[in-house]
């Protein structure tokens, strides 16, 4: 994440900065993008990344769509498990 904060001017990256920065290969990028796991734009032979998606993917942001399910999400288990919650905040 360093290589984000020394940069905030920049709006993309490369799939070797992007792998750089997740600690994982350029082959695994690539590999999250074919999949759909991680969004870019073809540039020629190359891929960017936005650092907008880049910030999702490294959980630092978390889009209003994520936000939305994490709430449905809590929501369910509050209603499915709220006293069990409620039992297990009041144990010491």
């Amino acid at each position: 994440m360093d290589m984000i904060e020394k940069s905030p001017e920049k709006t993309h990256f490369s799939v070797v900065e992007v792998a750089k920065i997740m600690g994982i290969s350029r082959v695994a990028i690539l590999k999250k993008i074919t999949l759909g796991r991680l969004p870019a734009q073809k540039v020629g032979r190359s891929y960017v990344i936005a650092r907008a998606d880049l910030e999702t993917a490294l959980g630092s942001v978390v889009s209003p769509e994520q936000r939305k399910e994490i709430e449905h999400i809590v929501k369910g288990a509050v209603k499915e498990y709220g006293v069990t919650f409620c039992r297990l905040g009041k144990e010491e």
